[in-house]
């Protein structure tokens, strides 16, 4: 889906690491929610409240999941799974256009 209809915005973002990495939250009206968001190139952790899918829209990062040894590339058309009550860790090597959706 490219498109989001009949969605609410919240104003005010998410500014991580300095402002390197930046979102917007998006709100269904059945409750579900998403980031949009921008990641500077650089060296990333994050922690999940939430299962969490990260679409990649533009841009290419190095992923390491949670109870991996191996870091795994994605980029633009990719996607990956985070369980909740994890932590992950990128390698962000160009600017990086994602969504993430919670569930």
């Amino acid at each position: 889906m490219s498109i989001f209809e009949k969605v609410d915005v919240v104003k005010e973002a998410n500014i991580y690491f300095d402002g390197k990495v930046t979102s917007r939250v998006v709100m269904f009206a059945d409750g579900s929610k998403k980031t949009l968001g921008i990641m500077m190139p650089g060296d990333y952790e994050f922690g999940t409240d939430d299962n969490e899918l990260m679409e990649i829209q533009a841009g290419e990062m190095e992923v390491l999941l949670p109870g991996a040894s191996e870091w795994q590339t994605f980029a633009k058309g990719s996607s990956f799974e985070v369980p909740k009550d994890s932590s992950f860790k990128l390698k962000v090597k160009e600017v990086t256009d994602y969504c993430c959706s919670y569930y």
